[in-house]
């Protein structure tokens, strides 16, 4: 028996991964293991474990039309292998690769545990276009910068990288089982199983990618495609979203961006929890509590900052122009370390990825690769003033602006940006 084993690749089509098992194996087994390890840290009305959940149902339906099956276990990764090889003759383990450090580490246990077996580990590529070492330069080190990464990108690229896979041609191979195997529920997990945020559709829209550069900006609107959510967990392919993608440049050059966070947390593990450039952390943070509260809570008295943060509360999104002022808002205007603003987004956010996400907070931070200069500071009031001239998206996540119950600004703009300055350059120095 073969297993393929499902995991940032909630999809039956156009998997790498599954392609590669059902092609060139017979008896082709998939499973999903609901990892402990990651779930112990996430609350129980956490809505990306319902949203995993509910594919996961998907997917076990799509297996059963073709005769076969996706068996889910609950635990940690490497007992459940144990467990399996326990139970029966596998010959070999198929997966797609993921780039998180946690997700290496695990693979290389899994890895370990498989040969003492004489069991094959295969991984593929399937969640990125290129991975790694594909896009370097010409010295063979890993770019630091995006433009010229995104170029060389460009030149590598060829309809081959975009092509889909055709599992569906396989499935003859799959496993075939006579009885489904029944399903763990989202409470014997210890997690709920109500919906209180909405999934946006796992369709990109044509007319949003059209118009993307002229709407991308504008939080009051339905300016950009909310497919973050689908790639994170796979649940749509990247390459069919790049050839849909392709149709505009704007759009494609965000794709693109992913993939440079990807390969650099990849290639630099440790940027997950401490500054790309190391004399970053020697930054006195001040971390005021009172400050990170009121930013939490959406209640700076700055509209813009204060309404990506309700929106983030009430929906697990925020729009990214809106994640790029609250972020340069708290480590700049509040002095409090990056970290904290990354955790709480990987938190809330439904389409969290770490490599996105800390590569975002490094940039508004100054601290990470390709980052805005540490003396550019969002003035707030302005980004309002562009990019929500009408007050629409203020007036609907912060119905109190312009009353009396709308709080003060927790800090001056133009003092808090001169300290933040100052003490960037005291301590860079």
């Amino acid at each position: 028996m073969t297993i393929f084993w499902h995991r940032r690749d909630l999809r039956t089509n156009d998997n790498a991964g599954l392609f590669a098992a059902l092609r060139k194996e017979k008896e082709v087994q998939p499973i999903f293991i609901f990892d402990k390890n990651i779930l112990n840290e996430l609350k129980s009305e956490d809505q990306r474990v319902l949203y995993i959940y509910k594919h996961i149902q998907k997917i076990k339906k799509q297996y059963k039309e073709h005769g076969s099956d996706l068996l889910v276990y609950y635990g940690e990764p490497k007992e459940i292998f144990k467990q399996l090889i326990a139970e029966h003759k596998i010959s070999s383990v198929y997966t797609n690769r993921d780039y998180e450090p946690y997700a290496k580490t695990r693979d290389e246990e899994i890895a370990h545990l498989l040969e003492e077996q004489d069991i094959k580990f295969r991984t593929l590529k399937d969640h990125v276009i290129f991975e790694r070492n594909e896009v370097v330069k010409g010295d063979g080190t890993p770019y630091r910068v995006f433009t010229p990464y995104m170029k060389q990108w460009k030149k590598e690229l060829s309809d081959f990288h975009l092509k889909t896979y055709p599992t569906e041609k396989y499935f003859e191979n799959l496993k075939q089982s006579k009885e489904a195997s029944t399903l763990i529920s989202l409470k014997e997990m210890g997690f709920s199983d109500e919906q209180t945020q909405d999934f946006p559709s796992i369709e990109a829209s044509d007319k949003i990618i059209k118009d993307y550069e002229n709407t991308r900006d504008i939080p009051a609107i339905r300016g950009t495609t909310r497919m973050s959510l689908h790639l994170r967990f796979g649940t749509i392919s990247i390459r069919e979203l790049c050839q849909q993608g392709r149709k505009n440049e704007k759009y494609f050059n965000e794709l693109i961006w992913r993939d440079f966070y990807q390969m650099i947390l990849d290639h630099f593990p440790k940027s997950a929890d401490q500054s790309f450039k190391p004399q970053y952390d020697n930054i006195p943070w001040e971390n005021n509590e009172a400050h990170l509260k009121a930013w939490k809570e959406g209640k700076t008295g700055y509209p813009i900052v204060d309404a990506g943060m309700r929106e983030l509360n009430a929906t697990g999104f925020m729009h990214n122009r809106v994640r790029m002022v609250v972020a340069s808002f708290l480590t700049k205007h509040l002095m409090t370390d990056w970290r904290l603003g990354e955790a709480y987004f990987a938190e809330k956010l439904l389409d969290y990825e770490m490599a996105s996400n800390v590569g975002g907070w490094q940039w508004a931070a100054s601290s990470g690769v390709d980052a805005q200069p540490y003396f550019r500071v969002f003035n707030p009031t302005s980004q309002h003033k562009k990019f929500d001239p009408n007050d629409k998206y203020i007036k609907k996540w912060v119905p109190e602006y312009g009353t009396d119950k709308y709080p003060d600004p927790i800090v001056e703009h133009k003092k808090a940006r001169q300290h933040a300055i100052d003490t960037y350059k005291e301590a860079l120095n």
